[in-house]
């Protein structure tokens, strides 16, 4: 990569860092950058190791902040998930993949319009089994086929109305454990290589760096600016990538 996509790079790994500890619209954003510097199918293994490292100074910073009942609900299917997503994946190239990350982006970018339009119907008790079912297993395929699952979980999470901390540390021990369940599938895909680990190590402090941002960041701007200007970035990019 030259200086100006190295540059994008960087930033891009310090947005996915920001996503995790302070603006949590903001996640989907850095995918589709990846997506359009690298080889579509080789920046989702790339993403992933940069977003381990964001997940673990989540976890560090929120460790005691979790629903747990929420969690165990959701994980087996998330697994499930997970397993569709890694069956479809083997079956594309990476032409397949730019177009799916793109249409899976430009999906979630609507949805979170349509979720500010309209704000979510609270939960006033157990969620219905087939919420649960249906976020799990949604999270977990679009995880693993694009690493994009914040807007499915973000639309959960709320709808459950959980306490602030407690949303946001419910979300980082989610995406550690199904980020960590993805490292097999997607080294026996080819997705993580040598090469792409060496890429994603370098850019791992600065997804470090973000996370370790996150509330300072989010008491110094317009959250609401920040994530409308970011939906219609990764909108554009979406459209991009689908057309590329």
């Amino acid at each position: 990569m030259d200086y100006g996509l190295w540059a994008l790079a960087l930033l891009s790994a310090f947005l996915v860092g920001l996503s995790k500890t302070g603006i949590a619209g903001l996640g989907i954003l850095p995918v589709a950058i990846f997506a359009g510097i690298l080889p579509a199918r080789e920046s989702v293994g790339v993403v992933l190791i940069v977003l381990l490292a964001g997940d673990l100074v989540a976890v560090t910073v929120y460790r005691r902040e979790a629903d747990w009942g929420h969690l165990m609900g959701l994980f087996p299917w998330a697994g499930a998930g997970i397993v569709l997503g890694a069956l479809a994946f083997g079956q594309m190239n990476d032409a397949t993949v730019r177009v799916l990350i793109g249409s899976i982006l430009v999906g979630l970018v609507l949805l979170q319009w349509f979720r500010r339009a309209r704000p979510v119907e609270v939960s006033v008790g157990p969620p219905a089994r087939w919420i649960v079912i249906g976020t799990g297993v949604g999270a977990g395929f679009t995880t693993m086929v694009a690493n994009a699952a914040g807007p499915l979980m973000v639309m959960y999470l709320l709808a459950m109305r959980l306490p602030k901390l407690i949303f946001v540390g419910t979300a980082a021990w989610f995406f550690l454990a199904v980020n960590v369940f993805k490292v097999p599938f997607s080294y026996s895909l080819g997705l993580i290589t040598a090469e792409s680990l060496g890429l994603s190590l370098r850019l791992a402090p600065f997804a470090v760096l973000g996370a370790l941002s996150g509330r300072w960041v989010l008491r110094r701007i317009d959250q609401r600016l920040f994530e409308m200007l970011a939906l219609g970035l990764t909108f554009v990019a979406g459209w991009r990538l689908i057309l590329m």
